[in-house]
């Protein structure tokens, strides 16, 4: 069991999310940052659909009664073990009894916290996800408070191996830092948020709907930057800038969304729809954010910044392959990892006899 000692304000059970239910209107949901809760598992052992922990806003305070293995990915939230510094995208022994405390994030909007085994909720519709607005999945449906339990499955990692609470910890590269993650843009001569950090750049495809807004709308989406408003939510980001106008308002036929799609109201302030949006919509669409940068706009803070780059079909399905090399790479330094405590530990067996 893991004991919530402090829940933070938004901090729930997240996998990789609810698949083949759409039709049915279910919201996929999971993880906001799918590609942090994905390192982390695999640097605990994990299947890298496990559940993990969801941090939004800390300060969150967890402690292990029994020694285990976890890794922090995502957002930097200034993590101690029993009051010493961790480093985020490490994979760190746990002794019994230690606690975990995370501040507020530094950088980013949204922490992992994965334990060897994931945590072991009854599955719902074949996930561990909590769905805030239908009210299931998780923990009872909802965000974790004060005093919980969680229960952790098996660690699937053999005896012996690097992933046992006494091995030494080890740590990958982030993906904020490789380059894969950096998008390729032009020029901006457009309008940008005074006082605000680097605005997160996410590229985006254009959507069924995009001519029938006018040619300023249209300038303003690829050279303006929009601010998060304070009322997004899982369901979706609702951002502020400039009016997007249509050149002609006619009403639209109910249609499919994901997450990613870019909705702009009658208001012509666009929102990005997120894990938990609904499955269908009415507004017209103006783009869609790729699959492979949803995790970078995860990460985007409220009151912070974001910037949407053009992007074509083919770009974005090599984004996503990049992705996925940039996972196989970790797989294959974590069996290197492997092998070399393999052969340290069997060195040091053979010494002893």
């Amino acid at each position: 069991m893991i004991d919530v000692i402090r829940a933070g304000v938004l901090t729930t059970v997240q996998d990789l999310g609810r698949h083949g239910y759409r039709h049915l209107g279910i919201a996929m949901g999971g993880a906001q940052d799918r590609l942090s809760l994905e390192v982390g598992n695999r640097l605990v052992g994990n299947r890298p659909d496990a559940a993990g922990l969801e941090i939004t806003f800390g300060p969150v305070v967890l402690r292990f009664p029994r020694a285990t293995r976890i890794a922090i990915t995502g957002a930097d939230f200034s993590a101690t073990l029993d009051g010493k510094p961790v480093y985020p995208w490490w994979s760190l022994p746990v002794q019994a009894g230690q606690a975990l405390s995370l501040q507020v994030a530094k950088h980013g909007m949204r922490g992992y916290v994965s334990i060897a085994g994931g945590i072991d909720v009854l599955p719902m519709l074949g996930s561990r996800s909590t769905d805030l607005a239908a009210g299931f999945g998780g923990l009872g449906g909802r965000a974790l408070r004060d005093g919980d339990r969680l229960p952790v499955g098996v660690p699937s990692a053999r005896n012996g191996s690097g992933f046992e609470p006494d091995a030494p910890g080890f740590g990958v590269k982030a993906p904020a830092w490789c380059k894969f993650a950096l998008a390729d843009e032009p020029l901006r001569r457009g309008r940008h948020l005074a006082g605000q950090a680097l605005a997160v750049a996410v590229r985006v495809l254009r959507g069924p709907e995009y001519d029938s807004f006018t040619a300023d709308a249209q300038h303003a989406v690829w050279s303006d930057e929009w601010r998060v408003t304070p009322n997004s939510n899982r369901m979706g980001y609702r951002l502020s800038g400039s009016e997007l106008k249509r050149t002609r308002n006619a009403d639209l036929l109910s249609h499919a969304v994901l997450p990613g799609t870019i909705q702009v109201p009658p208001n012509g302030q666009p929102i990005v729809l997120m894990s938990d949006a609904q499955t269908t919509g009415g507004y017209p669409r103006i783009g869609a954010v790729i699959r492979a940068d949803l995790w970078k706009l995860a990460q985007a803070k409220l009151n912070g910044s974001v910037r949407f780059v053009e992007t074509t079909p083919d770009d974005a399905r090599r984004a996503l392959l990049d992705e996925r090399t940039y996972l196989r790479q970790i797989d294959a330094a974590i069996a290197m990892h492997e092998e070399r405590y393999l052969r340290r530990t069997a060195s040091a067996a053979l010494q002893e006899l």
